[in-house]
């Protein structure tokens, strides 16, 4: 498996993307430079030089024996820039190196049948998430001050994490009952007058970018849906410059996977779409529905999420989190409380109600 540090073409320096301006840029020489002429200068580089594939420094030795490897364990590589070995799980696709910080981009893992189909750029840069985490945390009174201290900060982590995003063509045709009720009054009697009438609807339905997680161990699912939607449109062909300064995943959730569970998603979303066209009766049941999907499509994107969680000493068994949309800036959380701030705050309202209701008194 090839590792990747992308390099200057200046200095040599590990280059990073940057959101702000959807650039690469070297934090040695200051150099900055496009997608393009980062992608041209490495495929010169690759004309020009051929590694020697017993190199150490190749990792070739070491990813030989972490082809495969048994669940829960870890792969071990070494980085390309210092020859430190760098251990990830099965599914980490880019990372930093823990000794020397240059970005790392396992490419390996995101080719052949993993090769993701389009990456969703980051759109905000770090500084700027770490600002918003920090206006929406204070806001927040009853949260403890380790959450959001210093040590907190450091570990927010900008991820690609991958999605499967299902795109849909069909037809679709319901049936039922609807009723027409008519009340009117004569006098003191009043009358009812009720009619039934048999409905059908169908018609063509397509459905885009229905977004579905592709990562087992997000098992905060409300975590990666929480942030949506993505603008999807704005997604590009892969390429994984754009992953070089982020960490990233790749999928161990195959679409045959969540085939099953996407078809009845979308059968429950076009009988609904089709009993809301019904219109001009009191109520309508619906009591047949056929649903037929000429086309069903799963394209395998990288999505972009600020992320930290946190874990406390008083409810250590659980984790909280705070993500937001890498793209829209769009916030969600589970937040820990600090019990000891809620009850400073109670014993302070109780206290005013206290000597409210003695001075009423007096004065009474």
């Amino acid at each position: 498996m090839e590792i990747i540090t992308h390099k200057c073409p200046n200095c040599g320096g590990a280059l990073t993307f940057d959101p702000s301006d959807q650039k690469f840029h070297c934090p040695y020489c200051l150099s900055v430079f496009t997608e393009q002429e980062v992608s041209d200068f490495e495929a010169k580089q690759k004309d020009a030089t051929f590694q020697d594939e017993t190199s150490p420094l190749t990792g070739e030795t070491t990813q030989a024996k972490a082809t495969s490897p048994p669940e829960g364990t870890l792969d071990l590589f070494l980085c390309p820039s210092c020859g430190a070995e760098i251990a990830t799980d099965s599914t980490t696709a880019a990372t930093y190196c823990y000794f020397c910080h240059n970005p790392v981009v396992l490419s390996g893992r995101l080719s052949g049948q993993f090769l993701p189909n389009k990456v969703l750029p980051f759109q905000i840069e770090k500084e700027e998430a770490t600002k918003r985490f920090l206006e929406w945390t204070k806001k927040k009174w009853f949260v403890p001050n380790a959450f959001f201290d210093q040590s907190q900060i450091e570990k927010l982590t900008g991820v690609y994490f991958p999605y499967w995003v299902v795109n849909a063509k069909g037809n679709g045709e319901i049936a039922g009952k609807g009723t027409k009720i008519r009340v009117w009054r004569i006098g003191d009697i009043e009358y009812t007058e009720t009619k039934q009438f048999d409905v059908k609807r169908s018609g063509k339905i397509g459905f885009k970018e229905l977004v579905k997680n592709a990562l087992s161990k997000n098992t905060q699912q409300k975590m990666v849906e929480s942030v949506q939607p993505f603008q999807l449109e704005k997604a590009i062909t892969f390429k994984n410059q754009y992953l070089s300064g982020f960490q990233a995943e790749k999928r161990d959730i195959e679409y045959q996977a969540i085939e099953g569970e996407v078809k009845k998603e979308l059968d429950h979303y076009s009988q609904t779409l089709l009993s809301n066209s019904v219109s001009g009766y009191t109520t309508f049941n619906k009591s047949q529905a056929a649903i037929d999907f000429t086309h069903i499509e799963g394209e395998y994107m990288l999505l972009p999420v600020w992320l930290v969680t946190y874990k406390n000493k008083a409810q250590s068994d659980h984790v909280f989190y705070y993500a937001m949309n890498g793209q829209t800036g769009k916030v969600s959380g589970i937040l820990p409380i600090s019990y000891q701030r809620l009850g400073l705050v109670s014993g302070g309202i109780f206290l005013t109600l206290s000597l409210l209701f003695m001075l009423g008194g007096y004065f009474l």
